[in-house]
């Protein structure tokens, strides 16, 4: 029996793959390719490679972490056509400007059946990688920075996915450019463990169906997590810090689990909800937002149970003239403006919790009424909905409020003093 021959065929890789020396002089990776066969690897040694680089074959491209490949500003540095091809260990830079051809320091088409992109740096690039229709891709462990000549719209994203199915993002730093990772017209994908800094988004999510947005962490930027048309997504265990606008924000999601997340100091909302219906919110902790939670343009059926709304400016805006329960099985949510009581010690309150009043309504929808707060009418408003509950005027209702916040395990991510 011929074992020696039958393994590697087993193993889906070539009996002799080679390994090749490539020498730092101009056009020596194209000459070696020329030459090198399905399964070998390009060594490159230390230095600037002033070309680019199409990879239609299964091969492996190590710049064993001190090779430079520079474009010099045309088209995109490396593309990738064939299966199987590896890319590690490079500093890419110089792409081209263009959006319409996507210029990018890596860019991966539809035939670039199952590649790996690990351990690079990519520099200054219009686009860092894009994922252009290459399933089961992966790309993994880079250091991608954008470029910071331009208007951020007018910036590449650090990685583009688009009709990928498959792809996994995972582990790498991005910063500076447009979006961190935006998805468009693609599923089954899964992005974790990334580290987003000085973005317009972190994860700008389109059109993309049953995918994982898990253990991100996203901080300064513009808005976090934005999910958008967009069904069966499980966004997981991720860290908004500092976020401008919002941490998480849900537009037209819909059937999406939401759980474990930690959302600090986004100036306007930690998650805002915009006709998305049908979602879980559980075991999120919402801190130092202008509002914790804002639901607006008809989203309904959400579950919202075990998460910690601590020192929000507003805690909830939801408008309803119906009372929504915010509890389930005897347990509900943690507020910290909730001056509660549990005699019986289970640690649940014992008075329900409703986050909204009338006059909170009145100045949603007539700001100038803040003029008023302080006046003795409203101050009677408020005492008479306080000792007549009957006089609320629906929205929500927690009947089961928390003593004490629960801490998902995604807080170990968030910096603390000390």
């Amino acid at each position: 029996m011929r074992w020696p021959l039958l393994i590697p065929l087993l193993l889906g890789s070539p009996l002799w793959a080679a390994d090749w020396d490539v020498p730092n002089r101009a056009g020596a990776i194209n000459e070696i390719l020329a030459q090198a066969a399905d399964g070998d690897t390009l060594r490159l040694s230390p230095g600037v490679y002033s070309e680019t680089l199409v990879l239609d074959r299964p091969v492996i491209i190590d710049g064993q972490g001190q090779a430079t490949i520079d474009g010099q500003g045309v088209g995109s540095v490396i593309t990738v056509t064939g299966p199987g091809v590896t890319v590690r260990g490079l500093t890419v830079i110089g792409s081209g400007s263009s959006h319409d051809g996507i210029d990018s320091g890596i860019q991966l088409v539809k035939t670039a059946h199952a590649p790996v992109i690990e351990g690079n740096v990519l520099l200054g690039n219009l686009y860092g990688i894009d994922i252009h229709g290459a399933e089961d891709s992966v790309v993994r462990g880079n250091r991608i920075e954008g470029r910071q000549d331009k208007r951020m719209n007018d910036r590449g994203n650090g990685v583009y996915v688009w009709n990928a199915p498959g792809a996994r993002v995972e582990d790498n730093d991005i910063r500076y450019g447009r979006d961190g990772i935006f998805v468009n017209s693609s599923k089954k994908n899964t992005f974790t463990g990334n580290l987003f800094r000085d973005l317009r988004f972190a994860v700008h999510y389109m059109y993309a169906d049953d995918s994982v947005v898990s253990d991100n962490v996203s901080i300064g930027n513009d808005l976090g997590y934005a999910v958008m048309f967009t069904t069966n997504v499980k966004i997981t265990g991720n860290v908004s810090i500092d976020d401008r606008e919002h941490g998480v924000m849900l537009n037209y999601a819909n059937k999406s689990v939401i759980s474990g997340n930690v959302v600090k100091g986004a100036k306007e909302k930690c998650t805002f909800l915009y006709n998305s219906n049908k979602n879980e919110f559980t075991d999120n902790w919402f801190e130092g937002c202008g509002i914790g939670i804002h639901f607006t343009a008809g989203s309904e059926r959400n579950r919202i149970v075990g998460n910690a709304f601590v020192g929000n400016r507003t805690q909830v805006k939801y408008v309803s003239t119906k009372w929504v329960e915010w509890s389930e099985d005897g347990r509900g949510n943690y507020w910290s403006d909730f001056a509660a009581y549990d005699v019986d010690g289970n640690g649940v309150a014992d008075a329900p919790y409703r986050p909204n009043d009338s006059m909170d309504h009145v100045l949603w929808t007539q700001p100038a009424a803040k003029l008023l707060l302080g006046s003795p009418a409203v101050q009677l408003v408020r005492w008479s909905q306080s000792a007549f509950p009957a006089l609320l005027p629906g929205g929500v209702m927690d009947s089961n409020p928390l003593m004490r916040a629960p801490e998902p395990s995604a807080m170990k991510k968030v910096p603390h003093d000390g």
